[in-house]
């Protein structure tokens, strides 16, 4: 199905809405704001689908801009912009791995790199705001990258249920019953 210009930026409105709407409720509600963040990170991927990479990125500078405008606690906003917001536009490309075990070690290297990045950026800036656990970082390092493994997990099987529900059959199709 060829996908229209129009269809494009609807589609690229509808997700920038329901990603800022996770993104404030991910703000407010103790307790599964990670949760809310790694589904918001979904409507990156489904710009991915069906646009491409920029459109996904495109999406992804959007919902950052709109979440520092609209959502009042910005620092809850982070984990989303340092790094749930844009995993799928990196996972796109390690996909392109042929080997399983190459694509999981690209995936673990670049949530580490990301991972540092963002520490060190952390610890400069908000040296006296941040309270990192008294962990070895080592331990830090590899309990996130456990959690990255998951995280990349459900997100492949929300694509995929995204692929067989909404895509292949097409959003005429869908009956809300």
């Amino acid at each position: 199905m060829k996908r229209t210009r129009t269809f494009k930026i609807a589609l690229g409105g509808i997700c920038l809405a329901l990603t800022v709407l996770f993104m404030f409720g991910g703000t407010f509600i103790p307790g599964i704001d990670l949760t809310l963040f790694a589904l918001a990170s979904l409507f990156t991927a489904v710009m991915v689908v069906e646009t491409g990479i920029g459109g996904g990125a495109l999406l992804f500078i959007a919902a950052c801009l709109l979440g520092f405008f609209l959502v009042p606690n910005k620092l809850a906003i982070l984990p989303y912009v340092c790094f749930f917001g844009y995993w799928a536009i990196p996972k796109y490309y390690i996909e392109k791995i042929s080997a399983p075990a190459g694509q999981i070690a690209c995936k673990c290297a670049v949530f580490i790199a990301i991972l540092c990045v963002c520490l060190l950026g952390f610890k400069e800036v908000f040296a006296q705001a941040l309270d990192l656990p008294g962990y070895p970082v080592i331990l830090l390092i590899a309990g996130g990258t456990a959690l990255l493994l998951l995280y990349d997990y459900v997100l492949t099987l929300l694509i995929g249920w995204y692929y067989r529900r909404i895509r292949r059959e097409g959003g005429d199709k869908l009956k809300l019953s």
